[in-house]
């Protein structure tokens, strides 16, 4: 008998990125790269700077649950990030 993988296609996730990075122009835009590479539009975007310390919350209510992973290994690769961590909720159901 073969057992099916899990599978996340289909399914969105409510998800929410923290991130903390030093404070350097461009940080931003480079930032919502991630997002905008894969046709995504967050729902907000909150940034705030406390000396040379940036901290950025980025959330989308129904991000794709295959791409999350994705985002998250691409914003941790963004020159100054120090931390990325993330909160999310799968919607719908798993299925194999």
């Amino acid at each position: 008998m073969t057992v099916k993988p899990w599978s996340l296609v289909g399914l969105h996730a409510a998800v929410r990125f923290s991130v903390q990075a030093e404070s350097a122009p461009g940080l931003l835009p480079r930032l919502l790269q991630p997002f905008a590479r894969r046709d995504l539009v967050p729902d907000s975007f909150a940034a705030e700077r406390r000396g040379d310390a940036v901290r950025v919350e980025i959330a989308m209510e129904r991000m794709p649950a295959e791409m999350v992973h994705l985002v998250e290994g691409n914003l941790r690769q963004v020159v100054g990030v120090a931390s990325v961590a993330l909160r999310q909720e799968v919607t719908g159901a798993v299925r194999r």
